[in-house]
């Protein structure tokens, strides 16, 4: 028995998430069915990050435990034949038995992407949220200053009971423009239910000049939801990269 631990990217447009689920086609129920017919065995794989319907990611982390004699590195390359054009495994390798890509520290990487122009580009609607009013991305990025470090984020996720510390530590926002594209990166030790989008529709508001960025600030300090945006369509977000780090959580730009 070994564990095999794969690199995943997708386009979460025609997918119901990744979690499996009784109302559609997800990611896991995808690469448990061809992992399965390509190794001979049922296949489970477990994921690091449950991304929901409609999100997309570049490096999300699988991984999964099987008797077959096929080498680890190779899998990547066998799985790529048989998936379908909107998933492929970036990586696969082997890992100690004892690694679980979500009981680790990590250091994860979100991207949401808005494309702020007067009419929508097509070619752009699958990976980032239109937005025709004119956004002043200085502004976002003073507002977003507000949110590095560790903070209560109660105010900027959806609630769920299974998780009901809401604690976590943002390393860096960055708010950058390229033509009338303008993406949030943002980099933490953990992110709750909806928080990127969560944050994103409430630099959103920064950005109309709605809101001045200090607001974000006391958004953060009320650990009150109703304070903050909306939650920013899914479609914009794409997980971007997982890194697993020391038990010191220590991390470098």
């Amino acid at each position: 028995m070994k564990r095999v631990k794969m690199i995943v990217a997708y386009d979460g447009t025609d997918y119901c998430g990744w979690q499996l689920q009784n109302n559609g086609i997800t990611i896991e129920e995808v690469l448990n069915h061809h992992l399965s017919e390509l190794l001979g065995e049922p296949i489970h794989v477990i994921g690091a990050s449950r991304t929901d319907a409609g999100v997309h990611a570049e490096g999300n982390v699988a991984v999964f435990d099987t008797n077959a004699r096929m080498a680890a590195d190779r899998i990547c390359y066998a799985m790529n034949t048989r998936l379908p054009g909107d998933i492929r495994i970036v990586d696969s390798m082997e890992v100690p038995a004892d690694f679980h890509p979500r009981f680790c520290h990590t250091v994860k990487t979100y991207r949401y992407q808005i494309s702020n122009r007067r009419f929508p580009n097509p070619l752009n609607r699958r990976y980032s949220l239109h937005y025709y009013w004119n956004l002043d991305e200085e502004k976002m990025q003073r507002g977003a200053d507000y949110l590095v470090g560790e903070h209560d984020f109660t105010s900027f996720c959806t609630n769920n009971p299974a998780k009901p510390n809401h604690v976590r530590t943002i390393y860096e926002i960055r708010v950058e423009r390229q033509g009338d594209m303008v993406s949030l990166y943002i980099t933490g030790n953990g992110f709750l239910y909806n928080m990127v989008r969560i944050i994103a529709g409430t630099l959103l508001l920064v950005g109309t000049g709605k809101i001045e960025p200090e607001e974000v600030g006391r958004i953060l300090e009320a650990k009150d939801r109703q304070l903050a945006g909306d939650t920013a369509r899914p479609e914009g977000l794409t997980l971007m990269e997982i890194r697993y780090v020391d038990g010191n959580d220590r991390w470098q730009k």
